[in-house]
């Protein structure tokens, strides 16, 4: 690698709003998203809520000049949404999927339907690599009585695991995707903590666009007051993160979002806003200060968040062992009524209700034991991710204590040796 090399990367990020049969003006607004990129001349566009496959063929079709490599993430029933289209050759795809992903009774949420993910693509570009990622974490439907809290930090979690185990060969890390959290939010600050991303919006050089970089605004007509809830002015809920693994350094040198509409129409892409940034690469050799570097001090933060993560989780395995056992109670309540039901149609005077009855008899025990099933399974998930935190938790505390002492005592010195 030249000393002297660097790169610029320009990256589009967009949730589209893609739902058949549901998203308002979806052909439209496909094909004025098609121009914008065969107009702008990205080197990434990564997307969410892409549910229809014949829409991303169409996409694929429109970009194939311009974004000759493109992939399609498939899971769940539904499906992701998640695709990706890139000017340059994708050397390596792959696909991770939440272990948590909602409630499958919530159908008219849907996120369990739709097998919520991570995609990772590895590209090279002039010898350096990229690992990029696109992810789309369960919605918030109510900031108030947030019943998917617990996953979404689950989800965190995963993703930042999946980034922390996956990037290690890589040079630059880049991740995009609508998070569904606000900036301040406990799963937002764990990804961030643990992977060591740093956030376009706050690192940007030069910012325009909606304010506060909000990426869900009342000037979108596809979007409700009930949509923004408690934040009338709007939320910022999608992202652009990125870091330097190795010998490089990157920032952000613009970003920019949508703010309404898309730049040469009075209509909106989508109900979420655009992100477009710029990120400047160069190489960088490290220069390592012992009094910055993996201080005890940098250490409190990912301690803090970890513990408070931790807390959250076990309330929410507290939740899924209580319906587990409630669906438990249920099923022999219910195996006890079929058998006196049976005992009754071996008789002649009830036989007749009796088989009317033992047929819901069988509905309740068939639903309670899905029931059973899905929250014993809910509540080992998050007792694995519960169980990893503590791990990290165990290592990061101790390095703590153990180069603490230490630590001081260099920093100390050095500022003495140089007065």
């Amino acid at each position: 690698m030249k000393l002297n090399f660097s790169l610029r990367l320009r990256v589009f990020n967009l949730n589209c709003w893609d739902i058949p049969y549901l998203s308002k003006h979806r052909a439209d607004r496909m094909k004025r998203l098609g121009d914008f990129l065969n107009l702008e001349n990205f080197d990434l566009a990564l997307l969410e809520e892409v549910w229809s496959e014949q829409d991303f063929q169409y996409l694929r079709q429109r970009l194939s000049l311009t974004y000759p490599d493109a992939h399609y993430f498939r899971s769940g029933m539904i499906g992701s949404g998640l695709c990706v289209f890139s000017k340059h050759p994708i050397q390596e795809i792959f696909q991770h999927v939440y272990s948590l992903n909602g409630y499958p009774y919530m159908f008219h949420h849907g996120d369990w339907f739709c097998g919520k993910s991570v995609g990772l693509l590895v590209l090279r570009l002039s010898g350096l690599v990229l690992n990029a990622y696109v992810t789309h974490l369960h919605a918030e439907y109510s900031r108030q009585k947030d019943i998917y809290f617990a996953h979404r930090v689950a989800q965190a979690w995963e993703l930042a695991q999946f980034i922390h185990h996956t990037s290690k060969n890589a040079d630059v890390v880049l991740l995009c995707g609508d998070l569904n959290m606000h900036p301040k939010d406990l799963g937002c600050c764990l990804l961030k903590e643990w992977t060591g991303l740093h956030d376009a919006f706050v690192e940007t050089e030069d910012f325009k666009g909606s304010d506060d970089g909000c990426t869900m605004v009342p000037k979108n007509c596809y979007v409700s007051q009930q949509d923004l809830g408690p934040f009338p002015s709007g939320i910022r809920i999608d992202y652009v993160l990125y870091k330097a693994v190795s010998e490089f350094h990157v920032c952000c040198e613009t970003l920019k979002t949508t703010t309404g509409c898309d730049p040469h129409s009075d209509k909106p892409f989508s109900d979420h806003e655009a992100l477009m940034a710029t990120l400047y690469v160069k190489h960088s050799p490290p220069q390592e200060d012992p009094c910055t570097a993996c201080g005890p001090l940098e250490r409190s933060d990912l301690i803090s968040v970890l513990r408070e993560a931790r807390t959250e989780l076990g309330l929410g395995i507290a939740k899924a062992r209580w319906w587990a056992a409630f669906s438990g109670y249920v099923i022999v309540w219910g195996l006890s009524l079929l058998v006196l039901l049976c005992v009754l149609a071996a008789g002649e005077e009830a036989r007749e209700v009796a088989i009317i009855l033992c047929i819901p008899s069988v509905g309740l025990v068939l639903v309670a034991g899905a029931v059973y099933l899905f929250h014993k399974q809910e509540a080992k998930g998050l007792c694995r991710a519960q169980a990893e935190m503590l791990h990290v938790l165990t290592r990061e505390t101790e390095t703590q204590d153990r180069g603490s002492e230490p630590h001081l005592a260099y920093c100390l010195q050095q500022g003495g040796d140089r007065a």
